[in-house]
């Protein structure tokens, strides 16, 4: 993530790294597409360092947005697409622990033994908290009422 940083110029780039990273993205990066990008790099790094547009920025979530506010998501359309990567990744990975410590909250020793779905919904609930406190309590009520029972 680090040499797409425009800090300094533009001076953590590293070309090597920008293809390793795309590397570890095979469904979203063909083998065509590396080497297209590969050829788009040397032109985007040119394109950065001498444009005006770009100096002075701090950090990569203002260089997506000055991308796309000068229009040149359009040319470098898979250096944009890393970027875009680069920036959900913290926020994915981010989820995906605050999930699994949910979970050890949610799935003690007496609910060890629940299904799959019911831990799901249980967690879903849980995690998405204050969408759940805006519910009220009637709905829910009637919601359950309205119900057919599911035993024979």
């Amino acid at each position: 993530m680090a040499c797409l940083n425009p800090d300094d110029s533009f001076s953590s780039f590293k070309k090597e790294k920008f293809v390793t990273l795309t590397q570890l993205y095979p469904l979203n990066f063909s083998e065509t597409c590396i080497l297209v990008l590969e050829n788009q790099l040397d032109t985007y790094i040119f394109d950065m360092k001498s444009s005006v547009h770009f100096f002075g920025l701090n950090g990569v979530g203002y260089l997506a947005m000055k991308l796309v506010e000068t229009k040149k998501n359009f040319i470098y359309h898979l250096v944009y697409r890393l970027i875009k990567l680069v920036l959900a990744l913290p926020i994915t990975t981010a989820s995906v622990e605050r999930s699994f410590s949910t979970m050890k909250i949610v799935k003690t020793r007496l609910r060890n033994k629940i299904g799959d779905q019911w831990l799901n919904d249980c967690l879903v609930t849980y995690i998405e908290k204050e969408i759940f406190q805006t519910i009220p309590n009637d709905s829910i009520l009637k919601r359950f009422q309205t119900m057919k029972s599911r035993r024979c």
